[in-house]
């Protein structure tokens, strides 16, 4: 029976759609909605076929695989073609999927492959008698980009094979990606320089990997993972696992997180584990892709037009949703830093209610061109800051008016200026009252003076209240100033007068992160500590002494110089010294006890947060990497280690807890 006129307008306009974004994202690296919406038109428009046959055609969405190549690229025809897969959205479906697969075969007896889903730019390498001849985009999964000198810039993607068993010919697929700490220092740096900021780091891969300079792209370091084989000539493999083996001996890049099990039960347990561990990774992932292992068993099974049958996606809950941007509104942080952010209709994302999320400054309000009113597109990623991505321009609504900073502070009315340079807007007056209130939560921190029991809720009340007007007040506090605050008895004044007398033995270096400097914090207060000593020492140094101090530089030189020449920070400094605050470096500084060690931190320190380890490592002369090797001296390992220690566990690299890590930071020395 033919599909109804309704059913064939909402056809062509989901396929309309779909194909426009798949564009968008696979050609121009500019999507215009969340993956979530796409999926969501995608199985809509699925389900519409599915109940009206005709309307399959091979024009619909649902028989084509990726976007049309871009031209600006040399034209590639893949040996062997390169599908999409199936998804997955909750444990039934991922059920039905494995009942397919027994039923294709004839049997339950079936080994799994499960890897994670790489958020990247897939990617197909081709090597003829072990060299790499063509590295090329899926395009349309029949014909793609051929971006070789680009991919031949990533030091991860070897140039020849190694190992004895070199083929005739492989082809390679895997997926390219922008590591997460780069793309989010990289980011850091365009907003600081007033350019636009990449919407995530899969965009970032993309843009990248269409530069037509390839010196461009060799600046950035993107990083690959192979997960996959087209066709091959002088080599086969019984499954999946002994391709995956071999091509770790040949120098090809394998994900470590890749594990063979034996039934859907572990399958689901891998799900969950990287469900709660997503963030854990170097990359960003979007799903778990299942695979069956047995290479015979998949050509048994076979493929449909556009997917195999022997694999599907599972997607895990989206990290980017679209929203209505309510309000903008600023804030003024410890420095003066000026901060505009969205206030948002809450929405869930990444299973967190988001209602607030950052727009960086000025400069990137005007970049992404988001207005009150806007239909927005919200990411959220591990634990970064949710941050407003850029309008749905097809749905702002008529009259939307284009967004100014303010003149003055909201806070304290001092004009807000910029400096020469700059991005960013400052509130240069120290007494603002919620930079101060941003100050005190800072100073009470861990990677600060460390002062328990002093949080945002009480700092609050101390200025409410009137108890503090700069950061020395803090020292000044009695058991009579405390019992006026609300909520505050014995039990509390007493802990929290101790938690300030224990911050005024803290060393130099955490002092000096108290202070709320620019650009100093754990690693550079270390740095400057290990240096001059002492804080008279470092108020004694001319801009020259601070610059020609090793580690230090001209940038950080220049702001702590003009910190200490503010009369207020004068004051403050004469006020902590008198009241007794320490302000002499450590003395049991393990200096360059740990040079020429390399360690990796993983799961969470009771005692210190990541960037803290890595600093105190750091401090001590060892280098600290993100990933596993026979190179690594030992693994910091805290609760919940993820990959990383299996990983070392399996090369038999050294392990340390948190307190046989301590022991290592006071003593220099590894366990025995």
């Amino acid at each position: 029976m033919p599909a109804p006129a309704e059913a064939k307008e909402r056809h062509a306009e989901l396929s309309r759609a779909i194909i426009d974004a798949r564009y968008r994202y696979y050609v121009l690296s500019d999507p215009t909605m969340p993956d979530a919406e796409f999926d969501a038109l995608y199985h809509e428009l699925l389900a519409l076929e599915e109940e009206h046959p005709d309307l399959v055609t091979p024009a619909s969405p649902s028989q084509q695989v990726g976007a049309p190549r871009d031209t600006a690229f040399p034209e590639f025809r893949h040996l062997e073609p390169m599908l999409s897969l199936d998804n997955a959205f909750s444990r039934e479906e991922l059920d039905a999927w494995a009942d397919r697969v027994a039923r294709g075969l004839g049997s339950d007896d079936v080994r799994y492959v499960c890897e994670l889903k790489i958020d990247g730019v897939a990617m197909s390498l081709v090597y003829r008698q072990g060299v790499l001849e063509v590295a090329a985009t899926r395009g349309d999964g029949t014909t793609g980009e051929d971006v070789t000198p680009n991919v031949l810039t990533i030091g991860a993607v070897p140039y020849r094979l190694a190992g004895d068993v070199v083929p005739g010919l492989i082809e390679v697929r895997g997926e390219v990606f922008y590591p997460v700490t780069d793309f989010e220092k990289m980011n850091e740096q365009r907003v600081e320089r007033g350019e636009a900021a990449f919407m995530n780091p899969r965009n970032a891969t993309s843009g990248t990997l269409r530069q037509k300079d390839p010196a461009v792209t060799a600046e950035r370091p993107l990083s690959m993972l192979c997960h996959g084989f087209g066709s091959m000539e002088g080599v086969a493999f019984p499954s999946h696992h002994a391709a995956l083996e071999w091509a770790a001996g040949a120098g090809l890049p394998v994900a470590e997180e890749t594990r063979f099990v034996g039934s859907i039960d572990e399958v689901w347990a891998y799900i969950e584990h990287w469900t709660e561990h997503r963030y854990d990774t170097a990359y960003e992932i979007d799903g778990v892709v299942i695979k069956v292992d047995a290479l015979a068993q998949r050509t048994e099974l076979g493929n449909t037009a556009r997917a195999p049958r022997w694999a599907i996606a599972y997607k895990m809950p989206p990290v980017e949703r679209e929203t209505i941007l309510r309000d903008i509104r600023i804030n003024v942080g410890r420095t003066g830093k000026v901060t505009p952010y969205a206030v948002l209709e809450p929405v869930v994302v990444g299973g967190v209610t988001v209602t607030n999320a950052t727009l960086s400054n000025e400069t990137q309000v005007h970049l992404k061109d988001v207005r009150v009113g806007d239909t927005v597109i919200v990411r959220r990623a591990g634990d970064v800051i949710p941050e407003v991505l850029g309008p749905v321009l097809s749905k702002r609504p008529a009259g939307a008016e284009v967004w100014h900073l303010p003149p003055d502070c909201p806070f304290c009315g001092t004009e807000l200026v910029r400096p020469e340079g700059e991005a960013n807007n400052f509130c240069e007056n120290v007494d603002c009252p919620n930079r101060l209130l941003e100050s005190l939560t800072h100073m009470a921190g861990r990677g600060a003076l460390d002062i328990e029991g002093l949080g945002y809720e009480t700092a609050n009340a101390l200025l409410e209240y009137e108890k503090v007007s700069d950061l020395a007040d803090v020292f000044r506090l009695t058991a009579d100033d405390l019992a006026e605050l609300p909520g505050f008895a014995d039990k509390k004044i007493t802990g929290l007068l101790a938690g300030i007398e224990a911050a005024k033995r803290q060393p130099l270096d955490r002092l000096l992160v108290a202070l709320n400097i620019r650009h100093v914090g754990p690693t550079v207060a270390k740095v400057i500590a290990r240096a001059f000593g002492s804080l008279a020492a470092i108020r004694a140094a001319s801009r020259d002494d601070l610059v020609e101090a090793e580690g230090i530089g001209p940038i950080i030189a220049d702001s702590l110089a003009s910190w200490l020449e503010n009369d207020r920070n004068t004051e403050l400094l004469d006020a902590l010294t008198e009241l007794g605050v320490n302000t002499e470096a450590e003395q049991t500084e393990a200096g360059d006890a740990l040079a020429g060690m390399t360690f990796v931190v993983t799961g969470t320190l009771e005692g210190f947060n990541r960037d803290e380890a890595k600093a105190a490592l750091e401090g001590r002369g060892a280098k600290v990497v993100g990933s596993v090797s026979k190179r690594t001296t030992a693994v910091v390992v805290g609760e919940n280690a993820g990959s990383k220690l299996t990983k070392a566990q399996d090369l038999g690299v050294p392990t340390l807890d948190e307190a046989a890590f301590v022991r290592l930071l006071e003593t220099g020395e590894l366990p025995a």
